[in-house]
């Protein structure tokens, strides 16, 4: 099996945070990086620390550590995921992730995008099945797709076509790092950054742990200066 880790199952966010790309958001340079220091500006902050109150990082990730020697991948976005779709193809893919990534009702259906690789891979013959495990954290947080799990289910039964349904789970952690294959099982796994959806502040963690893994670079992920002040001013 395919273990994919979007970073933003674990840079996240509190409830009622009226600014959260969770909320929906678009994937360019701006919001990946801009939107980020406004944020921090609004909250009257000249680094990132400022956003932590909001924007925090969830635990669960450390538990990644034990896939140190699994064949890994980083790259910026899960548009870039077709490349190591190609690599692995036909598998199981198991998607720890704050979005289904099977499909949107925006942009170009036939285009690959970070909000419907996982559901072109499955009808292109890439994906044998794709089980989305949402963060434990999701049951807090009623906005999030992962909360409330039967309207998930109904959003991507009007994506998706009736064939692909039955190869598609949804689920969610029973708590931080749960739910996770055996290191055994998995044949290779992609970290993706997604910074139009986490926390600055938390990109050393996330490049910590592609160095503890070895992982091997398909996209560069995009370099975010410690303060934020310094760039709001430049």
């Amino acid at each position: 099996m395919l273990l994919s880790i979007d970073w933003d199952a674990f840079s996240g966010t509190r409830e009622l945070v009226f600014d959260a790309p969770i909320w929906g958001t678009r994937d360019l340079d701006h919001d990946r990086s801009g939107a980020w220091m406004d944020r921090a500006r609004r909250r009257g902050g000249q680094d990132w620390d400022a956003l932590e109150a909001d924007f925090p990082l969830y635990p669960g990730w450390e538990a990644l550590r034990a896939y140190a020697g699994v064949p890994a991948f980083v790259t910026l976005s899960h548009a870039d995921a077709w490349e190591w779709l190609e690599r692995f193809p036909g598998l199981d893919v198991l998607n720890l992730d704050s979005h289904h990534d099977l499909g949107s009702r925006s942009g170009d259906p036939a285009r690959v995008r970070p909000g419907n690789w996982a559901g072109l891979g499955l009808a292109r013959g890439l994906i044998r099945t794709v089980t989305t495990l949402y963060p434990d954290w999701h049951a807090a947080l009623p906005v999030a797709e992962g909360f409330d799990l039967d309207r998930a289910h109904g959003e991507i039964r009007d994506l998706l076509p009736p064939a692909l349904l039955d190869r598609v789970t949804l689920t969610r952690q029973a708590r931080p790092g749960a739910d996770l294959p055996d290191p055994a099982r998995v044949t290779s796994l992609l970290l993706v950054q997604s910074p139009a959806w986490t926390n600055p502040a938390h990109d050393p963690a996330f490049l910590a742990l592609a160095a503890e893994l070895g992982a091997q670079v398909l996209v560069p992920p995009h370099p975010r200066m410690g303060r934020a002040e310094r760039s709001v001013r430049s």
